[in-house]
């Protein structure tokens, strides 16, 4: 039995006329006829019921009429699925977010997609260093990384979609808060609140622009990430220098202003570029109008 006979079996069983049947499937009459004729003798079972005048479906017609109706219903499913597949227009889409890019920048990548491509299932890993989230695309188990370059590895494409960059997080009680704009000078004596880990590309910029305003931090206190470092703020144990983007995150007790003589740090879309995917080709492209390259794109693999 194949698909043909079935679609057969359905056509003549819907108009109840072998010819009208072969016109509409563009086959001669007689081989219409052969073809049923076979399907019945495999099945063992009359099908159709044939006069002169007419056709017509006996009972257990009937019940293989409504079964080969939902088998070619699930093949055609099956079909346009595997075609929006191979579009990168419909499956599952894992994307990683480094520090307060979830906060900042997942809500109008959800909304893009949702929009351009709705079929695509969103999965999010936050709060992601750089270093981990490349391995992550490299072991397929990242489609998509929104991180902070440099990456690491020849084997990771991206691109700059943002150079944000770093405040000033303090107490609201403290001195600097009253100030609209703080000079990295002003923080030569201050207690800091800095990242924890050597692969945090903010961290990094933090210490080379201390050192540029020539002065090495006192670090009072660590945090793993952006969250605990501004509470260790709120708390009054020191002052923390952090992106723009910490603003998504307001919390009681800390004022955010912004820093003069600091560095910035970009933001990237990143990906894996030995890992052909259609999807992931799908969605940069649909973001690009979110997100514009600061610098021309590369090219995806397919």
């Amino acid at each position: 039995m194949e698909l043909r006979h079935l679609r057969y079996f359905v056509t003549v069983a819907e108009m109840c006329h072998f010819g009208r049947a072969a016109e509409q499937l563009h086959i001669a009459q007689p081989a219409l006829s052969h073809t049923i004729r076979q399907l019945e003798d495999e099945l063992g079972v009359v099908l159709l019921a044939r006069t002169t005048r007419q056709v017509r479906v006996t009972p257990a017609g009937e019940f293989f009429l409504a079964e080969a109706r939902r088998v070619l219903e699930a093949v055609d499913v099956g079909v346009r699925g595997v075609r929006r597949i191979g579009e990168g227009k419909l499956g599952l889409l894992r994307v990683g977010f480094t520090g307060t890019a979830a906060f900042s920048h997942l809500p109008h990548v959800a909304r893009a997609l949702a929009q351009r491509v709705p079929q695509v299932e969103l999965e999010v890993r936050a709060d992601l260093l750089t270093a981990e989230q490349c391995e992550l695309l490299r072991a397929g188990t990242l489609g998509i990384g929104m991180l902070r370059p440099p990456v690491t590895g020849d084997d990771i494409d991206f691109r700059v979609i943002e150079a944000e960059p770093l405040i000033l997080a303090v107490p609201a009680d403290h001195r600097l808060a009253v100030e609209p704009v703080v000079a990295m000078t002003d923080l030569r004596a201050e207690p800091l609140v800095t990242y924890t880990g050597r692969n945090s590309v903010v961290h990094e910029a933090v210490m080379r622009s201390c050192r540029e305003a020539g002065f090495t931090p006192h670090q009072q206190h660590e945090a793993p990430g952006t969250a605990t470092l501004l509470a260790l703020v709120a708390g009054g144990l020191g002052i923390g220098v952090v992106p723009a983007s910490a603003r998504a995150l307001p919390l009681a007790g800390v004022v955010f202003r912004d820093l003069a003589g600091a560095t910035s740090v970009e933001l990237a879309l990143a990906w894996h570029r030995e890992t052909p995917s259609p999807l992931v080709s799908t969605v940069l492209a649909a973001l690009e109008d979110v997100f514009p390259s600061n610098r021309p794109p590369a090219e995806v693999s397919r």
